[in-house]
Order: structure tokens, then C-alpha cells, then sequence
């Protein structure tokens, strides 16, 4: 279950050389209803704040996740990830990693050292801290969700072509590969939205079926806004629905 939640919120909280400020800005906030079958699962909510970083201003993103009801009953999961990145270039300067899973529990934060190519992670539950390289141009695992969003390619992809990003989590860089697979109107609570379709590569065994068991619905506007996520999972399925939003930079594009 742990590997699932944090699938789950990696996607939602999904680097290339090129970055432009399209898609988002301060003020973007939206929430995620998660459902396993006909349950409520919990929530998923992530924002764009301003911070000042080195007298600097910068973009603060917060992404929280929570389960609800009788979910929080048997898997209890509060999760807060942070980001302090770069308006220009959108790399990052900063993460913060507070989470509790089912009992397992981290308490990081990481500070990037750009020109140098490492970051620092103070690890605060065992009171440890350790300097990683990481190479150049690295994410951490909220400003890589931003970052791709603004990738300029992005509605140049033709289907079963993939993009990649270097992420750093858990102490380590690893690719981020998403393959695109098409376009599809689905309806949502707000109307008929038009989407783009991505499958994330993940590791097949005993959470998911296959590396392609993950399926996410981007709008097909300049807001690449996430609206649908689903997980075929070794028993079931979980997805996870658009259920809120406010602040966007760009209208948001319902077909009548």
C-alpha cells in the first residue's frame, strides 16, 4: 500500500531544458478525490504559493495527501511534500518530505546545491544529514510534476512516444518515464473535458499488474492540468478524480 499511495502522489505530483511559465503560476490550487471501487479513499490536494529562497522569489509548492473515512480507519496516511523552485529555469532549491503512511514515517528536507550538482538532506526522525551528487538539472518529486507541465514538446508528442525526467527521492536520481498514448474527451464533474493520455512506466510485482498499469488524463489546453488518474492494481483498482480548483492561470476548457 505504501508503494500504491506514493505512485499515486508522484503522478499527481509529477525537467527539460527548456522551461516556460504557461501553465501555472501563484493562486493554482486543486484537490483530488481518490476512490478504491465505490469507497472513498481519501484526498490529495496541491498549490502554488510565492517564498523568497537566497532574496530570491520563488515558486512554493505544497502538495498534501490524506485518507478519509473508514480508509483512515485501516491505512491512516497524512503526507505533506514541498518545493521551492526556480521561476526561471524551474529547477529546485528546496524539498520537504513530512509523511506517515500506515506508521512508516519520514521527516526530510533537502537543500540543492545547483552549480555543484548535490543536495544536502537533513533527515530530522534520526537526526541525520548526508550530502548525495545528483548531476545537473535534477528534480525533486513536486517541482517535477510543475516542470513537466511546462515542457515545450508536450503537445508535440505523437503516441508511443515517451519523455523522461531525472528525479531525485529516497536518496537517489531516477528516470521518470512517461509514454504518451492519445487523446480522449471524458466527463468529469465539470463537463466534457478534452485530454491528453499518459501511461507512467512503474515497477510491475505485487502492487501493480504490469509497468503500464497506470493511466493519467492531462487537459489538452495550456493549463496540462491532471483530471483523472487510474492504477490497475494485483487486486482492484484505484482512481482518482479532479474534484476541485481555483487560481489557474489559463481558462479551463469545457466542451458543451
Amino acid at each position: 500500500m505504501k508503494k500504491l499511495i506514493l505512485s499515486i502522489f508522484v503522478i499527481l505530483t509529477l525537467s527539460f531544458d527548456t522551461q516556460k511559465e504557461d501553465s501555472f503560476d501563484v493562486g493554482e490550487w486543486f484537490k483530488f478525490r481518490i476512490h478504491y471501487g465505490i469507497i472513498n479513499a481519501g484526498y490529495a490536494t496541491l498549490e502554488v504559493k510565492e517564498a523568497i529562497v537566497n532574496n530570491k522569489k520563488v515558486f512554493h509548492a505544497v502538495g498534501k495527501g490524506y485518507t478519509t473515512g473508514m480508509s483512515r480507519f485501516f491505512f491512516k496516511v497524512d503526507d505533506l511534500y514541498e518545493s521551492y523552485f526556480d521561476k526561471e529555469t524551474g529547477n529546485p532549491y528546496q524539498f520537504v518530505r513530512k509523511i506517515d503512511e500506515g506508521g512508516y514515517t519520514k521527516d526530510q528536507e533537502g537543500f540543492f546545491n545547483q552549480t555543484e550538482g548535490r543536495v544536502l538532506v537533513k533527515d530530522y526522525k534520526h537526526k541525520a544529514e548526508k550530502t548525495i551528487i545528483v548531476g545537473k538539472n535534477v528534480q525533486d518529486i513536486m517541482s517535477s510534476f510543475y516542470y513537466l507541465r511546462n515542457h515545450p514538446n508536450i503537445d508535440k508528442l505523437k503516441s508511443g512516444e515517451s519523455i523522461s525526467i531525472d528525479m531525485f527521492f529516497d536518496d537517489e536520481t531516477t528516470k521518470f518515464k512517461l509514454k504518451f498514448v492519445g487523446r480522449e474527451d471524458i466527463t468529469t464533474k465539470f463537463g466534457t473535458v478534452s485530454t491528453m493520455i499518459f501511461k507512467p512506466l512503474v515497477q510491475s510485482g505485487r502492487v501493480f499488474k504490469e509497468k503500464e498499469s497506470l493511466t493519467l488524463w492531462i487537459t489538452d489546453d495550456d493549463n496540462k492540468l491532471p483530471v483523472r488518474i487510474k492504477a490497475d492494481l494485483a487486486v482492484g483498482s484505484i482512481k482518482a478524480d479532479l474534484d476541485a480548483f481555483k487560481g489557474l492561470k489559463n481558462p479551463f476548457k469545457v466542451k458543451k
